[in-house]
This record gives C-alpha cells, sequence and structure tokens, in this order.
C-alpha cells in the first residue's frame, strides 16, 4: 500500500473511531435522560453492537496505520508528538475498555427491566454515572491527538 492509501485508511478509522463513540454516546445519554426502559434497552443493544461492528476494528487500524505512515513518510518513533499521541490514545483506551464492560452490563440490565415491565436497578445508574465520567477523558484525548496528528508540532 502506498502512503495515500494508508492515509485515507488512517483518515477513516479516526472517523468512524470517534464519530461512532461520539454518536452512540450521545443517544445513549439522551435515551437514558427519558428514564424510558424500553427505548433504553433498544439503545444499549445498539450501542453494543456498534462498538463492536465499527469502533473496535478502527481503534485497532488507528496505531498500526499510523504507526506505518510514520514509517513510510520517516518520521522519527521518537518525535515528542508522537510520544504524546500514544500516551493520549492508550489514556482514551484505558477509559473505553471500561465503558464497554460497563455497556455489557447496561445492555443486559436494560433488557431484563424491559422484559420484566420494572425499572432499572440503581446498579444501572451508578454505572452510568461511571460510564459518563470515563468519557470525557476518552473524547478529549482523542481530540488532542488528532490536533497532534495534523499539526506534528514538535
Amino acid at each position: 500500500m502506498d502512503y495515500l492509501a494508508i492515509k485515507w485508511l488512517h483518515i477513516m478509522s479516526a472517523t468512524f473511531m470517534f464519530g461512532t463513540g461520539f454518536g452512540t454516546a450521545f443517544y445513549m445519554f439522551v435515551t437514558n435522560r427519558s428514564r424510558n426502559v424500553q427505548a433504553i434497552a433498544v439503545v444499549t443493544r445498539w450501542v453494543v453492537r456498534a462498538d463492536w461492528w465499527f469502533t473496535t476494528p478502527a481503534v485497532i487500524i488507528q496505531p498500526i496505520s499510523g504507526l506505518w505512515m510514520m514509517h513510510l513518510a520517516g518520521y522519527p518513533v521518537t518525535a515528542p508528538w508522537l510520544a504524546w499521541s500514544l500516551a493520549l490514545y492508550a489514556l482514551a483506551g484505558s477509559c473505553w475498555l471500561p465503558v464497554v464492560w460497563l455497556q455489557l452490563r447496561m445492555r443486559d440490565m436494560a433488557q431484563t427491566a424491559a422484559a420484566g415491565a420494572s425499572d432499572l436497578p440503581e446498579r444501572f445508574w451508578r454505572f452510568e454515572r461511571i460510564w459518563i465520567v470515563l468519557g470525557f477523558p476518552a473524547f478529549g484525548g482523542l481530540v488532542i491527538v488528532y490536533w497532534l496528528m495534523v499539526h506534528k508540532p514538535m
């Protein structure tokens, strides 16, 4: 693959990773505000699927394509902007992995509540608060990574 093809793959995977992550987080957040158990059950099921179908492959492609482009372009692996990018990417990933686990549990709780026509347990709402808190450093870190990728300032 040539540099431009890898760059296209890198940009597309970044778009899928951030777009799917932000989009599904938005819909899950606003649906949870409705407290409509049936809607929450549907949305959490689709959020989990979107993470597996779109976000997970993009998370894998990002560092591979990024390092491949660095190699092809002749950038040193010791560049400070790359070290910051990788550190912030790792931060985002360390937030995302527990978020995936939380979403799986929240989906299951919502499915059970919807099937039994009952309210969501307090544990669901505790998990949601943790889910929200983990989203801030993950998204903020990725925004900075994108800036670093474009500007390569150091």
